[in-house]
């Protein structure tokens, strides 16, 4: 079963930087699909970036686009969200997901999910 663990959120300044880390255990993930979601205060699951395991293509949500930066690291079966400029609007809870098979932006259709990891941005 795969299982996804979260790290690396805490309390950043704007304009500030910050590396969040997801940690896949199971077996492979050659074939899977994997993102970041976040969830704002109030506010709905929403997609921020993805990454195919093998292909490494990636795939990111206008709003972050040029800011943020996911990546994976296959030796420490990990993917990583690098963000930088930080704002107050990406204060948020961020989830980590996976899936079989090729990119998505709903969060449906992603089965495993991390308990995620708080960012705060403040201003």
């Amino acid at each position: 079963q795969v299982q996804l663990v979260e790290s690396g959120g805490r309390l950043v300044q704007a304009g500030g930087s910050l590396r969040l880390s997801c940690a896949a255990s199971g077996r492979g993930f050659s074939n899977y699909a994997m993102a970041w979601f976040r969830q704002p205060p109030g506010k709905e699951r929403a997609f921020v970036a993805g990454i195919h395991w093998s292909a490494g293509n990636t795939y990111y949500a206008d709003s972050v686009k040029g800011r943020f930066t996911i990546s994976r690291d296959s030796a420490k079966k990990t993917v990583l969200l690098q963000m930088s400029s930080l704002v107050p609007e990406d204060t948020a809870d961020y989830y980590c997901a996976a899936k079989w098979g090729r990119l998505a932006t709903t969060s449906a259709d992603y089965v495993h999910w991390g308990q995620g990891t708080q960012v705060t941005v403040s201003s």
